[in-house]
């Protein structure tokens, strides 16, 4: 493994009892980069981010750059809004001191000022640690788990489709905090998306994947009708900025 490499993945297979998910799956992922997996529907993109994980079984090799350290941050959760497990509470589960989990919501933008009918102008931050859970809305709670996976000092963060139910507002700002982390910190960055926007403005490299290995480069080299027309199949219909892309 070069030293540009953090991660190499050769013949990748899984298989859950007769189903094969996954086949033949081979890439490495450079060191600082960012890689979009797509694919349609149940075509295997967050069973390949579990077997990186190594949460399950599969063949193959995944081999990872020596001490590398690993942040996940999954779709967006589903949580009770009775749940009584306020922010500060979240990240005490993890022993992440009160200051420090401050800070990280510093990174990940929730800082600002926020008006306290009682207390007067407080710290955005501050409010938020005091907030229960399920109060938060999509784009709060996403946050919170982004600077959640940042606490371990992760060189990669993992994200199963990190807009997943929140606005298109929201999803803007998701995008853009993960382009500043990547740029300030030196991350390696792979993300599930579904939107072929979001692959041409913030990814590096694209990983196209219908069980098996469609293709793999950089997405204004790769992702022409052609190629997508294979991934997704004749029917569907493409977006006018695709065309726009093609070489």
């Amino acid at each position: 493994m070069g030293s540009d490499v953090i991660l190499d993945a050769h013949h990748l297979k899984v298989v859950f009892g007769p189903h094969t998910i996954l086949r033949d799956i081979t890439f490495s992922l450079r060191r600082g980069s960012s890689l979009a997996l797509i694919g349609p529907n149940g075509s295997g993109k967050s069973v390949l981010l579990r077997a990186l994980l190594g949460l399950i079984p599969y063949t193959g090799t995944v081999t990872w750059a020596e001490g590398v350290r690993i942040g996940y941050v999954p779709q967006t959760l589903a949580i009770d809004r009775d749940l009584p497990l306020t922010v500060s509470e979240f990240f005490a589960i993890k022993n992440v001191p009160h200051s420090e989990s401050v800070q990280l919501l510093e990174r990940v933008g929730m800082g600002g000022e926020h008006r306290d009918p009682e207390h007067g102008r407080r710290h955005v931050r501050e409010h938020i640690m005091r907030q229960r859970l399920g109060t938060l809305s999509g784009g709060q709670l996403q946050r919170i788990m982004v600077a959640w996976s940042l606490s371990d000092n992760p060189d990669v963060l993992l994200f199963d489709e990190p807009t997943s139910g929140i606005d298109i507002g929201g999803q803007e700002s998701i995008y853009a905090l993960l382009a500043s982390l990547k740029q300030e910190q030196n991350l390696t960055v792979v993300l599930i998306s579904h939107d072929l926007d979001v692959v041409y403005q913030y990814a590096d490299d694209v990983l196209c994947i219908s069980h098996r290995l469609v293709c793999h480069g950089p997405p204004r080299e790769t992702l022409d009708s052609a190629t997508l027309k294979k991934l997704y199949g004749e029917s569907v219909g493409f977006p006018e900025h695709t065309a726009h892309h093609e070489h």
